[in-house]
């Protein structure tokens, strides 16, 4: 799957994500700084019934959400993270290996921690305030 799409057609994308992603628990987010990796993990949230407060968990690295369904959802910001070690301790891979959906932004920090049926999910600005979304199923 590859779409362009700007910030007002975020929702439309993020339901596609959804669908595309539905047999997947782990959805690893690459991007560069700015290329709207959270935006998108808060429009996911949203279609997923999340009523908590979506926000970056850049210091807190993870942070837990409940879906409207009850479950629960893991968003995790491991750019800080400087090793598996410390992704191990800060409990990372219990999450990723939990069951539960776990939206991952910067994952390649720990490449190494990641179930081999993680989705990975690429974004990327491109010129007129648009983004390209790209997911190698």
């Amino acid at each position: 799957m590859e779409v362009n799409f700007t910030l007002e057609q975020i929702n439309a994308v993020a339901a596609q994500v959804l669908a595309a992603s539905a047999a997947y628990p782990v959805l690893a987010f690459h991007g560069e700084m700015g290329a709207g990796k959270t935006t998108l993990i808060h429009a996911l949230c949203e279609k997923m019934g999340v009523k908590d407060t979506v926000s970056s968990p850049t210091f807190s690295i993870i942070n837990q959400y409940k879906k409207g369904d009850g479950g629960t959802v893991y968003h995790m910001d491991l750019y800080r993270i400087r090793d598996e070690q410390e992704a191990i301790n800060a409990g990372v891979e219990d999450c990723l290996y939990s069951g539960h959906t776990c939206l991952v932004e910067w994952p390649e920090k720990v490449p190494g921690i990641f179930p081999p049926d993680t989705l990975h999910i690429y974004i990327e600005t491109v010129p007129g305030n648009t983004r390209n979304l790209r997911i190698n199923l």
